[in-house]
Formats: structure tokens, C-alpha cells, sequence
């Protein structure tokens, strides 16, 4: 190899004219081989050359990096004309490309770098593919373009600023992207550029100052991006500017007064950003302004007369900024003035008299939203080319003006939200091109005019919240054109037109709060494009009409608060696109199997009527249901395991009907329940754990069942969970300290069960809790200190019919927007803590039937006795005795004690006394009763001597005065027996002692 390349560098400079160092004849042969090798590659490199910087090779390697599903780029292949390429436009000597244009041509991929070398290109238009990634900064070296369109795809990324060598370029549409960060300040280096659009991108930060270096610019497009900052007043600059948008943006400041040295300008949009001061005068300089736009700013301050200098605008919107004072603008100088907004502001007063003249061109004129005030403006009336008139939301009164019919153009009146009185006039049926007619929430009064059915081209009438009486006029169903009926919030009485059903076009009706009466009509049924029927709060009666299964496109039904009866026609199950059903507060009975499997029910509401029977398990096929609510009705049987498969579930009521049985594990699919309400059923079993798993859980209600067993500890895992109700079952053992966790919870009511235990201190975390109820219970232990830290308990805090004993903490009197307190029927002993006095919402208080002692605070003296009855009596301060009386009375009853004591003793004693007289007495008595019957028994033969002895006995027993000496007529001797065998006896006179025994 060393020898060959050392004769070919021989053979080089022999054929550069060297002399060979070898002979002659093996030189010319290894010559002529090496110069047909070296004609060879040279032929192939310069071939090789000019293909590969070629403008088709580079075209051709664009295309390899496109996908083209559209097949737009199928011509462009070797061996053919580059010049015949789809989107190709090329020089006059078809050498090279100047033109490409691929717009909407479905293309995927990235930009390529390829197009650097494409030197002769002028426009590149790529715009509305679905190109990505980044603008490559390539595109900088293409010196000669002058028009880069990109809009409308997928880019992303900075503006290269390289971008900034291309100072031939007149237009860059990049707009409609995902661009980010700023707007370069080399585009100030374009100094040919005419057309700047970056529209509709994610450009942030502040317009460059070098924006005011485009001295040739027109249209400069910069709206719906993130822009922000001042506007910089060098945009005074662009004096050729013709139309300026930079609308939806966050531009601040004040707008500059420079703005008006662009005398060129048609269109300036500068709505929706931050904008704030006043409009600057210098607007007014804008002769050529035909379309000024400054919606949605924060601007304020008077609107400058000067801006009726704009003669040649025709769309003129201040509207949504702070604008005070009255309307200053005229249209009898801005003559060509076709649309006026000013809402959403101060405004004040009323139309000026001048404002209108008879032939002009004002069409649009909307002044809702301020607080322009007194009667209808009849200057209006002058103004006979209007077709949209919005004075809705002021403050205008009175009644409205019979002229109206002067308006023959009018399409479009709202004049809602005001204060107008009096009736609708009937020429209002006279503006025959009327499509729209607002009037509602005022206060009109007075009958529906039948001329309303005159208007043919009517599409919506709203004249809800009103005052409106009497009856629906017939004529109104000459209103074929009719889509929207809006009478909600009248007066309105009698029966629905029965020929309702002439109403081919109506999507909406609306009758809802008023005094209708009667059926419902069966031509409704023939409503059939009808989408929204709201016929709730009136006093309809019978059923529903069958022709309901006509409303095929039925999306919402509300019956709510009516008479309604009967069965549900089983036709509603036709109904397939029925979303929302509200037959609530009725009298319909039956079943309602009827609305089961409806595909697209979402919502469904038939709370309180008199349905019955098993809750069907076909509504689990409803599978978009989040709403259902069969509360207060006659259901019975269990609740159907089928449930389970309403994962978008949110709300379920079945409380006060008569379901039992337990609840199903199945029921666990309800992830998304955010509502579960079965009070006042007579469920049973266990409560299931899976409900702690439910995590957006708000609200749970179970009481007034059976259920039984322990509150699950899996409770505490809710966290969204704000009202937990387990009140009157059966359930048993402590409150779980994990309840503590539910740190959302607002109701807490556990009363009327067999809780034991103590009450859990981690209820301190619930801070947010208002209402507190654990009474009746069996409740043991003191209360916590700790709940004295839950400041936001207001509604009651109820602890009674427990055994809680203890102290009551002082703690609580951190509770100063509780209202109702209840510790009645406990062991709660000690003094009322002074803290409570701090209570100042307390408007309910029971401290009854405890062992409480002491003061009671001065604040609690306007609750009732009851309040504090059966704490025997060791309580004191109003409404009690003052604990100085209370110590009077105790001083008195301890005296009253002692002499209750001696009293006693006394009586004891006297009595005593007393039953031992009397008992001598009665022996007494009996004693001489013996001897009176002895002696009898011994003389009773000798009787007249014994009478005239018992006689002078008797008579000396009287006279000496021994009355109760009974036993005179006995012997001595007999005394002396007698003696021996009494315990008492009395002494005889001397005169007896002598006299012998009688025989």
C-alpha cells in the first residue's frame, strides 16, 4: 500500500507535468488506470454534489420527516419536476424553489433543518397542519423570506431569535400555537414586517418597546395570550398600524395617551385585560376608528364626550369596565354608529334626549347592568332602526310605554330585571319581527294580552318572577315559532291550555310557582321536540297522560308539589332520555317500575308520595345515576344488593319508609356516596365497616332502626364526613376514639342507645363541629376537659340522662357560641364553674337533677327554676335563693332541728307519763272489779240485810266522799285477802275497820 500511493503521488505530479522517477512504459499504464479511477470519482462526487444541494434533494429529505396521511405530498419523487410538486411555486428559471405552500394539508411531524438550505425561498406557509416540536432557528439563514406562516399547529417552545436576521420578512403568522415565553424584542429588527399575528399562543411577559420600531406594520395581532405589563408607549411608534388586537391578555396600567398618534388605525380590541384609569382623550384622534373595543378593563371615570369625534366608528363596546356618570355619547354626531355596549358599569341617569336621531343606523344598543334609573326612555323611540334593545338590569319604573309598537325593526327586547309596573301592552303585538322578549323580574301585574299571540317569529318569551294573573291565553299557542316559555314565579291561575300542543317547536316550558289548576293536558304530549317541562309548586291535579310517551327528547321533569295521583303510566319507561325526574310531594301511588333502567337518569326524586311495594332492582341499571331520593313513602322490603353498581352515586335517601334487612356487602361499590340516609326504617344487623371506606362521605344518617352491636371504628376513616347520626338503635359498647379523626364533622349525634364507656377526649380534634348530642346512654367517667376546646359548637351540646360524674370543667365556658346546654339527670357534682357566665349565646341551659352545689353565675339568672331543680337544694344565686338567704334557712332549719328534738322529747316523755296513768287506773279498775265479784259470790243468801247495809254504806260513801271507795260492802277479812291478791289498794276509814263481815 505504501509503494501504491507513493506511484500514485508520482503519477499526480506526472500528470501535473512532473517528470516520472519510474519507467516509462509501467508509468502510462498505472497513468491511465488512475486517471480513469480519478475520472470515475470525480464524475460520481459532482454528480453527488449537485443533487444533494439541489432544492428537490432538500425537498425530498423534508418530505422523508412529514407524516402524510392525506397523501398530498405523493408527487414529489425523483425523476420528476420539483416545479410540478404539490405546493410548489418556483423562480422563473425553474431552478430553484420561491414558494411553498402546504396549508391544511394534514401533515405530522416536525419542522425540518432542512429548510436553512432552501436560500431562494420567499413564503413558507405551513400553516393548519399538525406539525410539532420547536420553530428551528435555522429558519433564520432563509434571507430572502418574506412571508413565514406557521399558525394553527402544534408548535411549541420560544420564538428563536434568529428569527430576527430575516429582515426582508413582511408577515409572521405564528399564532394559534402552544408557544411560550416572551415576545422577542428582535422582531423590532423586522423593519419590513407589515402583518405581526402570535394570536391565540402562551406568550408571557411584557411587549417589547422594540415593537414601536415597526414602521411598516398594519395588523398586529396579539390577543388570547398571557401577556402583561404596561402597554408600552413606544406602539405610538407603528404609524402605519391599522388594526390592534390585544385583547384577553393581563395588561395593566393605564392605556397610553400615544395610542391616538395612530392616525391610521381602523381596529383597536383591547378588551379583557386589566386596563385601568380613565379612557384617554386622546382616542379621540382616531378619525379613521371604525371599531373600538375596550370590554372587560377595569377603566373608570366619566367616558369622554370628545370620543363623539369618532364619526367614522360603527362598534363602539365600553361595557364590563367601572364607568361613572351618564351616557355622553350620541348618535347624532357618530352617525354610522351601528352598535352601542356600555353595560356593566355605573351609569348613571337615563337616555339623553338628544340621543337618537329618526334615520339612524344604531342596531345594536345594550345598557343593561347599570344604574340608570327613571321611566322608559322614549327617546328610544326615535331610534327606528334598533333590533336589539338590552335594559335589562337598571333601575328603570313605571309603566311601559304603549309606543313600543314604534320599534317595527326589533327583534331582541330585554328590558328584565328593572322595576317596571303596570300590564304588558297589548301593541307589544305589533312588533311583528320580535324573536326574543324579556321582561321577567319586575313588576307587571295584569293579564297575558292576547295580542301576543300575533308574533309569529317569537322564539322566547320569558316573563317569570313577576305578578302576572289570570289565566294562559289560547291565542298564545298561535306562537308557532315558540322554543322557550318561562311563566315560573307568577300568579298565574286556571288551567294549561288544553291546545298547548300546537307548540310543535317548544324545548322549553316553564310554568313553575304559580296557581294552575286542573290536568294536565294530553295535547303536551304532542310537544315533541319538548326537552324541559317544569310544572312544579301549582295545584294540578289526576294523573299524567299517556301521550308522555311522545316526549321521546325529554331530558327533565319536574312535577314536584302538586296533587298529582294515580299509578305512573308504565309508557314512561319509553322515555329513554329522560336525565332528571322530580315527582316529589305528590300523591302518586303504586310502583315504580315504570322509570327503572332508564339509560340516561342521573337524578330521580319521588320523596314523599304514597309509593309502595319493593324498591326495584332495575334502577341499578340506570348506571349514571348520582341522585335518588324515595324518601317518605310505603317501600318495604331490603334494599337492593344491586345498588352496588352505582358507582357515580351520591346521594341516596330512603329515609321513613318501612325497608328492613341488613345492609348488603355489595352495597360497598358505592365508592362515590357522598349522601347515605336511611333514618326511620327498621334496618338491622351490624353497621358495615365498608363505610369507612367510602371517602367522600359527607353525610350519614341511620337512626331510628334497629341496628345493633358496637359503632364501627372504620368511621373514623372518612375524612369529608360532616354529619354522623346513629341515634335511637341499639347499639352497644364504648364510643370509638377514632371518630376523633373525622376532623370535618360537623353533627354528631349518638343519643338514645346502650353506649358505655367514657366519653373519648380525641373529640377535641373535631373542631369543626356545631352540634354535640350523646344523651341517654349509659355513659360513664367525667366529661373531658378537652371538649372546651371546640369552638365552633353552637347548636347543643347534650350530655343528659347518662351517669357522668365528676366535676363540671371550667373548660367549657370556651364554648361562646353554644346555644343549648344539657347535663341534666347525671352525678355531676361540685360548683358550677364561674367560666360558664361566659356563655353569652346560651339560650338554653339544664343543669337539673345532678349533686351540683354552690353559686350559680350571675348570667344564668334568667333561666328557669327547671334549669336547675334536683340538686338538693345546695345551689344558689337567682333564679334560686341567694346563697345568703340559702345560709339563713340553713342556720333556721338547724334550730328548727333542736327544738324538732326537744318537741319530740317532750311529747315522748308526756306520753309516757300519760300511758302509765291510765295504765294504773286500768289496773285499779280492775282490782276492785275482782273484789266486787268475789264478795257477790260469797253473800248472795242474806240479800236484805247486805241491800240495807250496801244502802247505809252507800249513802256514808257518799257523804264522807269516798265515791270511788266501791269495795266498803267487803269484810276485813275479805280485805285482807283481797289485799293479797292486788297489787294496789286503797286505805279504809276507821269507822269500816270495826264492822263485823255480814254472813
Amino acid at each position: 500500500p505504501t509503494n501504491f500511493f507513493h506511484k500514485l503521488c508520482i503519477c499526480q505530479f506526472k500528470f501535473q507535468g512532473c517528470v516520472p522517477f519510474t519507467n516509462i512504459d509501467m508509468g502510462s499504464v498505472l497513468f491511465s488506470y488512475l486517471l480513469f479511477f480519478l475520472t470515475s470519482v470525480s464524475v460520481v462526487l459532482a454528480v453527488s454534489s449537485a443533487d444533494g444541494s439541489s432544492d428537490s434533494y432538500r425537498l425530498l429529505r423534508i418530505k422523508s420527516e412529514l407524516v402524510d396521511p392525506d397523501g398530498v405530498l405523493d408527487n414529489w419523487s425523483e425523476g420528476t419536476n420539483m416545479c410540478t410538486w404539490n405546493g410548489v411555486a418556483c423562480s422563473d428559471d425553474k431552478s430553484h424553489i420561491v414558494r411553498l405552500n402546504l396549508t391544511s394539508s394534514g401533515l405530522e411531524g416536525q419542522i425540518s433543518q432542512e429548510f436553512a438550505h432552501l436560500t431562494s425561498l420567499r413564503v413558507i406557509d405551513l400553516s393548519d397542519n399538525f406539525l410539532n416540536g420547536t420553530i428551528p432557528p435555522a429558519l433564520g439563514e432563509l434571507h430572502n423570506l418574506e412571508e413565514l406562516l406557521l399558525f394553527s399547529n402544534f408548535l411549541s417552545g420560544e420564538i428563536p431569535s434568529e428569527i430576527g436576521r430575516l429582515r426582508k420578512l413582511q408577515v409572521l403568522r405564528i399564532g394559534a400555537n402552544m408557544l411560550t415565553g416572551q415576545v422577542i424584542p428582535e422582531i423590532g429588527k423586522l423593519s419590513e414586517l407589515r402583518v405581526l399575528a402570535v394570536a391565540y399562543c402562551q406568550f408571557s411577559g411584557k411587549i417589547p418597546n422594540e415593537i414601536g420600531n415597526l414602521k411598516q406594520l398594519i395588523n398586529l395581532d396579539l390577543q388570547q395570550n398571557s401577556l402583561s405589563g404596561p402597554m408600552p408607549e413606544a406602539i405610538g411608534g407603528c404609524k402605519n398600524l391599522q388594526n390592534f388586537a390585544a385583547s384577553n391578555n393581563r395588561i395593566e396600567g393605564k392605556i397610553p395617551a400615544s395610542i391616538g398618534r395612530l392616525e391610521s388605525l381602523k381596529i383597536l380590541n383591547l378588551a379583557n385585560n386589566s386596563f385601568s384609569g380613565s379612557i384617554p382623550v386622546e382616542l379621540s384622534h382616531l378619525s379613521n376608528l371604525m371599531y373600538l373595543n375596550l370590554f372587560g378593563n377595569e377603566l373608570e371615570g366619566e367616558i369622554p364626550f370628545e370620543l363623539n369625534q369618532l364619526v367614522l366608528v360603527e362598534t363602539l363596546d365600553l361595557s364590563n369596565n367601572n364607568l361613572s356618570g351618564t351616557i355622553r355619547l350620541l348618535n347624532t354626531q357618530l352617525k354610522n354608529l351601528e352598535t352601542l355596549s356600555l353595560s356593566g358599569n355605573f351609569l348613571t341617569g337615563s337616555i339623553p334626549s338628544n340621543f337618537c336621531l329618526r334615520d339612524s343606523n344604531l342596531s345594536l344598543l345594550i345598557l343593561a347592568d347599570n344604574k340608570l334609573s327613571g321611566n322608559f326612555p322614549l327617546e328610544l323611540l326615535n331610534c327606528t332602526s334598533i333590533r336589539q334593545l338590552d335594559l335589562s338590569g337598571n333601575s328603570f319604573g313605571g309603566m311601559l310605554p304603549r309606543g313600543l309598537d314604534r320599534l317595527e325593526s326589533l327583534t331582541d327586547l330585554l328590558l328584565n330585571n328593572n322595576s317596571f309596573t303596570g300590564t304588558i301592552p297589548s301593541e307589544i303585538g305589533n312588533l311583528t319581527n320580535l324573536e326574543d322578549l324579556y321582561l321577567f323580574h319586575n313588576m307587571l301585574s295584569g293579564g297575558i294580552p292576547v295580542e301576543i299571540g300575533k308574533l309569529q317569529r317569537l322564539r322566547e318569551l320569558y316573563l317569570y318572577e313577576n305578578q302576572l294573573s289570570g289565566s294562559i291565553p289560547r291565542e298564545l299557542t298561535n306562537c308557532s315559532s315558540l322554543t322557550s316559555l318561562d311563566f315560573f314565579g307568577n300568579q298565574l291561575s286556571g288551567p294549561i291550555p288544553d291546545n298547548i300542543g300546537r307548540l310543535k317547536n317548544l324545548v322549553i316550558l316553564q310554568l313553575r310557582q304559580n296557581e294552575l289548576s286542573g290536568p294536565i293536558p294530553s295535547s303536551l304530549g304532542y310537544c315533541r321536540k319538548l326537552q324541559k317541562l317544569t310544572l312544579a309548586d301549582n295545584k294540578l291535579s289526576g294523573s299524567l297522560p299517556p301521550t308522555f310517551r311522545f316526549l321521546s327528547e325529554m331530558d327533565l321533569i319536574t312535577l314536584y308539589n302538586n296533587s298529582l295521583e294515580g299509578p305512573l303510566p308504565e309508557s314512561l319507561s319509553l322515555l329513554k332520555n329522560l336525565s332528571k325526574i322530580n315527582f316529589s310531594h305528590n300523591k302518586f301511588s303504586g310502583n315504580i317500575s315504570p322509570l327503572a333502567g332508564l339509560d340516561s337518569l342521573t337524578a330521580l326524586d319521588l320523596t314523599n308520595n304514597s309509593f309502595s311495594g319493593p324498591i326495584p332492582s332495575e334502577l341499578a341499571l340506570s348506571r349514571n345515576l348520582t341522585r335518588l331520593r324515595l324518601a317518605n313513602n310505603f317501600f318495604t322490603g331490603e334494599l337492593p344488593s344491586e345498588f352496588g353498581q352505582l358507582e357515580d352515586l351520591r346521594f341516596l335517601d330512603l329515609s321513613f319508609n318501612n325497608l328492613t334487612g341488613n345492609l348488603a356487602p355489595s352495597l360497598a361499590g358505592l365508592k362515590n356516596l357522598g349522601h347515605f340516609l336511611l333514618s326511620s326504617n327498621q334496618f338491622s344487623g351490624e353497621i358495615p365497616t365498608w363505610l369507612g371506606g367510602i371517602e367522600d362521605l359527607g353525610e350519614l344518617d341511620l337512626s331510628c332502626n334497629n341496628f345493633t352491636g358496637t359503632v364501627p371504628t372504620e368511621l373514623g376513616n372518612s375524612p369529608k364526613l360532616l354529619k354522623l347520626s346513629l341515634s335511637y338503635n341499639r347499639l352497644s359498647g364504648p364510643i370509638p376514639p377514632e371518630l376523633g379523626n373525622l376532623t370535618s364533622l360537623n353533627v354528631l349525634n349518638l343519643r338514645r342507645n346502650n353506649l358505655s364507656g367514657s366519653i373519648p377526649s380525641t373529640l377535641q380534634k373535631c373542631q369543626k363541629l356545631y352540634e354535640l348530642r350523646l344523651s341517654e346512654n349509659n355513659l360513664t367517667g367525667s366529661i373531658p376537659y378537652e371538649l372546651g376546646s371546640l369552638s365552633e359548637l353552637q347548636v347543643i351540646l347534650d350530655l343528659s340522662k347518662n351517669h357522668i360524674s365528676g366535676e363540671i370543667p371550667s373548660s367549657l365556658g370556651n364554648l361562646v357560641k353554644l346555644e343549648r346546654l344539657n347535663l341534666s339527670f347525671n352525678q355531676l357534682q361540685g360548683k358550677v364553674p364561674p367560666s360558664l357566665g361566659r356563655l353569652s349565646s346560651l339560650h338554653r341551659l339544664n343543669l337539673s337533677y345532678n349533686h351540683l352545689q354552690g353559686q350559680i353565675p350571675s348570667t344564668f339568672s334568667g333561666f328557669p327554676l327547671s334549669s336547675f331543680m334536683g340538686n338538693n337544694h345546695n345551689l344558689c344565686g337567682p333564679p334560686l335563693l341567694s346563697c345568703s338567704e340559702l345560709k339563713e334557712h340553713e342556720r333556721i332549719w338547724e334550730l328548727s332541728k333542736a327544738s324538732v328534738v326537744g318537741i319530740t322529747v317532750a311529747i315522748v316523755l308526756t306520753s309516757t307519763v300519760l300511758c302509765m296513768v291510765l295504765l294504773y287506773i286500768m289496773l285499779r279498775i280492775w282490782c276492785n272489779w275482782r273484789k266486787v265479784t268475789i264478795s257477790c259470790s260469797e253473800t248472795g243468801g242474806i240479800e236484805s240485810k247486805s241491800r240495807q247495809g250496801e244502802n247505809w254504806v252507800y249513802g256514808e260513801e257518799i257523804k264522807s266522799g269516798q265515791y270511788w271507795n266501791t269495795t266498803s260492802l267487803v269484810s276485813s277479812k275479805e280485805k285482807q285477802i283481797s289485799k293479797g291478791t292486788c297489787m294496789f289498794n286503797l286505805s279504809v276509814s276507821s269507822s269500816d275497820s270495826t264492822e263485823k263481815p255480814l254472813v
